[in-house]
């Protein structure tokens, strides 16, 4: 179960990769707009805003990020939807993906896929986290493994769910795209100064969720602690806030061969 309220602590930080990706996607007047994972739909909203002429549709699994994103002041249409058998219709022009495939061990079928259906001349723009071996996840990983909650927890975590950003690239061209791929580096100011490392508190909104959702309130308390500890070295407090380096991948393609227009 995903918690809007968690998820969206750090609003801000998280919003950043959304705009600088669909700051890249040069769409005019699309037809249709889609957000494929869209979350609380706060960042789906400004797509709207945007494109007012498109239709926009939010999809995501999650029935209460739903629930809260069809609560906004928007002209978008939120539906339950997993990614994986979402379909193009004919008229989608512009397919945004923020932070979602990195969930999804099948997305690079799925990004072959979508690359066909999708009509000549759409855009296709994703940012997935790429911070697999950042200390944070390294920590998470070497926790999980231990001999208390190794059978329970190692499976949930992967060491590389996702490409880096020249692979991306070469599989959409293969696929007849024009393509710019880049990665960025922001690094994250948190705040100090609550009992939990504020790390931690990032990290409950994302990747902690699978594991919160496997343990027991007992195992979870005491998985959360040590793991509290360990990221407390990794990411020590400075001026009373937190360095937190987090690397992310970007990819904006322009489908089809006849596709005239370079990026």
């Amino acid at each position: 179960m995903w918690d809007p309220t968690t998820y969206l602590r750090y609003g801000d930080e998280r919003s950043r990769p959304f705009h600088d990706l669909v700051a890249r996607v040069p769409a005019d007047r699309p037809r249709a707009v889609v957000d494929l994972g869209c979350g609380p739909g706060t960042l789906t909203a400004t797509l709207a805003a945007r494109w007012p002429a498109a239709e926009v549709h939010g999809v995501d699994s999650s029935p209460e990020m739903i629930d809260r994103a069809a609560a906004l002041a928007a002209p978008v249409a939120f539906t339950v939807g997993d990614v994986r058998d979402w379909r193009p219709a004919p008229d989608v022009d512009v397919v945004v993906c923020n932070a979602v495939l990195q969930w999804v061990p099948e997305h690079r079928e799925l990004l072959a896929r979508w690359a066909r259906e999708l009509p000549a001349g759409a855009w296709l723009a994703f940012q997935v986290p790429g911070n697999f071996d950042a200390p944070s996840h390294r920590a998470l990983r070497e926790v999980a493994r231990r001999d208390r909650w190794a059978a329970t927890l190692a499976p949930l975590l992967r060491d590389t769910p996702v490409d880096d950003a020249v692979d991306y690239a070469a599989a959409l061209a293969a696929a007849g795209c024009a393509v710019d791929a880049w990665e960025t580096v922001y690094v994250h100011l948190l705040p100090a100064g609550t009992a939990d490392h504020p790390v931690l508190a990032w990290m409950e909104g994302t990747a902690l969720r699978p594991v919160r959702a496997a343990l027991d309130a007992a195992e979870w308390a005491d998985f959360r602690a040590e793991l509290g500890v360990r990221l407390g070295e990794a990411y020590p407090v400075r001026q009373g806030q937190v360095y937190f380096p987090f690397r992310r991948i970007f990819t904006v393609a322009r489908t089809g061969a006849r596709a005239e227009e370079n990026l």
